[in-house]
């Protein structure tokens, strides 16, 4: 299975904190989450590109790995 990276090639693993590299548009909401947004306790899933977690106002996102580095 494929190593989950961010977009400085670091590894992540399960529990570990990430920060936004870009503002993201929040499908379905009218939330933008910011360039440096700290997200703690991300769960890594099958797919090596995206990572699942909890922001302050979102509950259950899905987020792709290229947008994030490694806190």
């Amino acid at each position: 299975m494929a190593d989950t990276k961010d977009a400085n090639g670091t590894k992540l693993v399960d529990g570990d904190s990430v920060t936004l590299v870009k503002d993201l548009k929040v499908k379905g909401t009218s939330t933008t989450l910011k360039r440096g947004t700290l997200i703690k306790s991300i769960r890594i899933t099958d797919d090596p590109e995206e990572i699942e977690c909890n922001a302050e106002k979102v509950k259950g996102l899905v987020l792709k790995t290229q947008f994030l580095k490694k806190a």
